[in-house]
């Protein structure tokens, strides 16, 4: 492996602790104490992944990551010592692809990074040349080799678990999904109380899509049920 993980947490110990798992896993690790730092490293430095703390001096984690997505579409692991699911979804809606309640259990961060970088990885093969075909629905084209998104014909910058997200919805247009089987599909990995997490990921989805995201016509939730892609006439 020589994928570069940036950690960020203004204890030192702790990024100790991280930096030595994930150097065993066979990671080479970026380190840094406050939100500034974060943003210098992730500027200069060829970064796949962030494991970032929200509480820091200079700039708290949640602002350097809404910077940070501004530019990379890099997996964003949010480390809190706040556990209420509110906290969760502010972290989800900043644009952080994870949350990690401290304390925690480095093996499961380390897991959690190995399911983060897989799907990075897949996702973003840019010297793939083959061009797949294209799913077309409404003002939205997808493309399932490149796995690339356009509304009226204007590419859409998504995350990688919203490209995920995208694809198994795309692929499956009208299908209705429960939010647990979207968790399990997307995150890879053992349902724990998803729907907050799919929620905020869902609603992300429709801002960069929708004409009206409080009205949405693509990205429909079934009440009880799930979330589905509806099914529109092509003109794109």
């Amino acid at each position: 492996m020589n994928e570069y993980i940036l950690v960020v947490d203004d204890d030192p110990e702790i990024v100790k602790a991280i930096a030595i798992v994930l150097e065993k896993e066979g990671y080479r690790v970026l380190r840094a104490y406050n939100g500034l730092e974060a943003l210098e490293l992730a500027a200069e430095r060829s970064v796949q992944l962030i494991i970032m703390d929200v509480m820091m001096p200079k700039l708290d984690g949640l602002s350097a990551v809404m910077k940070i997505r501004e530019r990379r579409n890099i997996p964003i692991i949010v480390l809190s010592a706040k556990s209420e699911d509110t906290d969760k979804i502010l972290g989800l809606s900043m644009g952080a692809d994870d949350y990690v309640t401290k304390p925690f259990n480095p093996q499961e961060l380390a897991a959690r990074v190995r399911s983060q970088l897989r799907r990075y990885t897949s996702l973003g093969d840019v010297h793939a040349q083959e061009r797949g075909s294209e799913i077309r629905n409404g003002r939205l084209c997808y493309n399932t080799m490149e796995m690339t998104l356009r509304a009226d014909g204007e590419p859409v910058k998504l995350t990688a678990t919203e490209t995920k997200i995208m694809d198994l919805l795309m692929r499956n247009l009208g299908r209705i999904f429960p939010a647990e089987e979207i968790y399990r599909r997307v995150w890879d990995g053992e349902v724990f109380a998803p729907e907050n997490t799919v929620m905020v990921h869902i609603r992300r989805i429709r801002e960069k899509i929708e004409l009206n995201p409080k009205e949405p016509e693509y990205l429909k939730v079934v009440w009880g049920i799930g979330y589905k892609m509806e099914k529109k006439q092509s003109s794109c």
